[in-house]
Parts: structure tokens; sequence; C-alpha cells
């Protein structure tokens, strides 16, 4: 059973358009949405959790209708969003009584696993948390009460480099499950490489790509050469050219580089920001 299948969505603004989104997460896998401020990310997590209204198009939410069955879908659903709408006034473990009392299959002790692990204060107002400390304690909510899927809106914002290394360690853990599957988006796409199975870039609206990490990866590639051996290369061919004082460097598919030319790897990052500037163009 796939975990998200969103077809032909739809959200029409007065100055902005979500347009006909594709985009299926196979459960046990992890798919990254990778877009700049106002591509459309938050937009596209408000659907699928039924805070905003479809234009057109379907939502199928662990093989339910997103809509139809948002109740049931709530239990299943781990969120944590880019503001943690938790009470300024409660307490983590306040908030922890409050959520047994919210979730049918809440687990304290899980709970109290991770304010310990995610070195989050029991008694410290939520009003007092930094940034960083207010997302771990929504991800510690999130993962405390058997959701099989998490929807996480730029879950590792805030947090150190440390803490945000072991909070993807946890992600990984949690998709161990066969039937665990998470939709994430963050701006420090560097941690959606190295956890992501799936990476959907957004532009606009629009959506450039959803594929398998590993297959895109291996598509494209980076390549170094002389202006002289540019000038023998297809235009068509080249997605993305910096002239450098040293030569040239060209994103492009590897089965268009010539045998002459070296292949080098190119990161997910560098992917995006080409066919971004591509969109542009």
């Amino acid at each position: 059973m796939n975990a998200l299948e969103l077809r032909n969505v739809t959200k029409k603004y007065p100055d902005f358009c979500l347009e006909g989104i594709d985009l299926t997460l196979p459960g046990g896998c992890i798919i990254g949405l990778i877009g700049q401020n106002g591509a459309g990310k938050s937009t596209t997590i408000k659907l699928i959790l039924d805070m905003l209204q479809l234009d057109d198009g379907y939502i199928s939410v662990l093989g339910m209708d997103h809509h139809k069955h948002a109740r049931d879908i709530k239990e299943d659903v781990g969120v944590v969003l880019d503001e943690v709408g938790i009470p300024e006034c409660l307490n983590a473990r306040q908030v922890g009584k409050v959520m047994q009392n919210t979730y049918k299959n809440w687990d304290m002790a899980k709970y109290n696993e991770l304010l310990l692990r995610l070195s989050l204060p029991e008694k410290k107002p939520f009003k007092e948390f930094s940034r960083g400390m207010k997302m771990k304690l929504g991800i510690a909510v999130a993962m405390s009460h058997g959701a099989k899927l998490l929807v996480l809106d730029e879950p590792t914002g805030g947090l150190d480099p440390v803490v945000r290394d072991e909070v993807v360690e946890m992600f990984y853990e949690f998709t161990r499950d066969e039937e665990h599957s998470i939709l994430i988006s963050s701006h420090i796409v560097s941690d959606l490489e190295r956890l992501c199975d799936y990476v959907a870039f957004l532009h606009r609206g629009k959506l450039l790509l959803c594929q398998e990490k590993d297959a895109l990866l291996d598509m494209y590639c980076s390549v170094r050469c002389t202006r002289e051996q540019l000038a023998t290369l297809p235009a068509g061919a080249i997605l993305h050219k910096r002239e450098t004082p040293y030569g040239v460097e060209l994103v492009m598919k590897r089965e268009d580089v010539p045998q002459a030319l070296a292949r080098g790897p190119i990161t997910i990052e560098e992917l995006f920001v080409t066919m971004i500037k591509e969109a542009r163009a």
C-alpha cells in the first residue's frame, strides 16, 4: 500500500497556484519535498492534512481519502509543522497528559524516552523554549502515538548540527518498519539527501520532478572540460554551464556525455539549483 498518493492536486490563490501535482510515496519509504520559499511545500502539506480545501484532484493517505476519513487518518499520522501548535503555558509533562487524552494509541513511555533522548526539560513552559526545543518537542509528540506516516515541515529548522544528526537518525529508525513512511520538507538539502529514498522538486507551484534519489543521481553528472571541448557538445545536452578561468563546469545527463570526457558525481542540491535556473530561463 502506498502511504501517499496525490493526483492532479491543485490549489489556486489570486497570486499563486499549486498546479496538477502528481506524487506517490510507497510504504516504508521517505520522500523529501525540496523547494525555495514560496514554492508550494507548505501548501502541499496542508492539503494532505486537510487543513486546506482542494480546488481539484485527489489525495489518498494510507489508502484512505484524505477528506472523507480525516478523523481516522489523524490517529495514524504524526505531524510537525513549521510552527509547533502547542499552548505556550504548558510544559512538556503537561503536553504528554493532554496528548494521552487526544490519541487512542498514545505511548507515554515512548514520549518520556524521547524527552530524555532529545534533552528536553519536563517542567519548563513551552513559551520559554528556543525554536530548536519547540521543534524537538513537536517531533517527540509526533512519534509517540503509533503513527504510520510522519508529515514533517522543516522539522530540523533551528537545530544545531549534532542534534540535527540525531533527529535524522531517529527518522531512519522509524522507517525500518516497512509500514512506516515519512514526507519531509526542508531547506537543508543535505539532510534530505542523506535521509530520503525519493525526492520531489517544487518550483512556483509546479512539480519539476519526483523520482527515486539513487536513480536521479545515476542519471545526471558533473563534467569538467575545456572551451574547445565545450564547442563540440550539442547545446541541448547541457543542462547548466559555468565558465571559470580554469575551464568549464557542466551538468549533463550521463548518457549524453562523450566517452572522452570524465563524469563526476553530482549532489541533489546541485541538481536542484540547476533545475531551478533552467525553469527560470
